[in-house]
């Protein structure tokens, strides 16, 4: 990567294999968006995915695009109608962001909306930038204890979480919180040093597989719990995962299905009929900013040692490295030149 002056020094996708640094015009907010100086974006596996491979399903990437979506940053500038928002305001970044009210909208599953602009998602552009602008109802303020700003993040981490609860229990709970630590705290993983990183913020149940077969590993996770769980979630993707997922639920149970797999799947459906297993899907997120950040400032969930790894925007291409080689959790890039602390 070439030096590039730092006016608004943007991380950008061209092709596979070909990511650049490049220098892009600094926007202007309209009536109800915000200006943002970005401060840490994470490396999204999805963003390693279009650099490597140009494209995710049906998404390619046909014109250069900036990638990031995992992101916070400080207003500096709002847009005439923005009124909830100042400029000096730390903020989360909800990357789905709506471009026209429609019917999706109308019943709050925004997220479904075939109009939805999103982050770092083939035509749009992303937030791995010095400057961003953004849908002003979609950045949410940040307490005193959610910065320094690469928690800002961490809310989209969270959502993922919390979605999948709110999807897997009939609506909101008192407890979600609660519901949401004990996810975290029973965790199966291939990788150990993903397991151990769980431990240490505080997983109570690990279990680590490698080439057992689905209902091997649905017994392992009866046998570690004492009991099938009633709420499973399933973050992979993958064939097998899913078909454990379905032989570990509980009869009458939930299986959430978070990680996007081939298109199509050998599941064992009638097994689910039978015992009333209910398989409900979670697309990126919805409705989830405003009670992840409270869980956050409120800790009751510690998601800061996730991130591993921090480096420079000037470093990215090093970063993507780092992050494709599974070398740690969480790789941040840090956007500010003038704010490189965590």
């Amino acid at each position: 990567m070439a030096a590039v002056k730092p006016e608004n020094l943007s991380l950008v996708v061209h092709g596979p294999g070909d990511l650049r640094l490049e220098n892009y015009p600094i926007p202007e907010p309209g009536p109800n968006e915000v200006l943002l100086k970005m401060h840490s974006v994470g490396i999204c596996g999805s963003d390693v995915h279009y650099w490597q491979h140009g494209r995710i399903g049906d998404f390619i990437v046909e014109k250069p695009m900036v990638l990031g979506h995992e992101a916070s940053g400080t207003v500096v500038k709002v847009g005439s109608l923005v009124k909830h928002l100042k400029p000096g305001d730390r903020v989360a970044i909800e990357p789905g962001a709506l471009r026209e009210m429609d019917e999706f909208c109308k019943i709050g599953r925004y997220n479904l909306s075939p109009s939805i602009f999103f982050c770092a998602t083939p035509p749009d552009d992303g937030n791995l930038c010095r400057f961003y602008k953004h849908n002003a109802d979609f950045c949410y303020k940040l307490v005193p204890e959610t910065w320094p700003g690469h928690l800002g993040p961490l809310p989209l981490w969270l959502g993922f979480f919390l979605l999948a609860l709110l999807g897997g229990t009939e609506g909101s709970s008192p407890h979600l919180g609660q519901h949401c630590k004990e996810a975290f705290r029973s965790p199966l993983d291939l990788s150990a040093s993903r397991l151990s990183k769980a431990k240490e913020v505080g997983a109570d149940n690990v279990l680590q597989v490698s080439k057992e077969s689905p209902k091997e590993i649905a017994s392992k996770v009866e046998g570690l719990l004492g009991c099938k769980p009633e709420v499973t979630i399933e973050c992979t993707g993958a064939e097998p995962a899913i078909q454990s997922g379905i032989y570990a639920t509980r009869s009458g149970g939930t299986l959430v299905l978070v990680g996007l797999g081939p298109e199509m799947t050998t599941v064992p459906l009638v097994h689910a009929a039978i015992r009333e297993v209910d398989i409900k899907g979670v697309f990126r997120y919805c409705n989830t900013w405003p009670m992840a950040i409270s869980m956050l400032a409120s800790k009751s969930v510690n998601v800061k040692p996730l991130v591993t790894h921090r480096f420079p925007l000037e470093k990215a291409l090093e970063a993507f490295e780092t992050a494709r080689k599974g070398l740690g959790l969480k790789v941040m890039l840090k956007c500010d030149p003038k704010d490189q602390n965590p």
